[in-house]
């Protein structure tokens, strides 16, 4: 499984942009404005993608998609 795509392909659904936009270590609050709402419902998905529990709180401070995959892959044990 390729952690950061489907972190990517998550957000880039969920925020509606296109994946060209979406570079792996652009700031999600700051860089391309993800709000807190959005980072909420960017948690469950990426909870379902995973199948694991993730915090919003744990992902705002993760907050390029290049640290979210590494939160992700030690959530998995990778």
């Amino acid at each position: 499984m390729d952690v950061k795509a489907v972190a990517r392909n998550t957000l880039v659904q969920l925020l509606k942009i296109k994946p060209e936009e979406l570079k792996d270590d652009v700031q999600l609050t700051n860089g391309i404005g993800v709000d807190s709402t959005e980072m909420v419902e960017y948690c469950i998905a990426l909870e379902k993608a995973f199948n694991t529990k993730i915090s919003p709180k744990e992902i705002t401070k993760y907050s390029t998609i290049n640290e979210i995959e590494q939160i992700v892959k030690a959530k998995l044990n990778f």
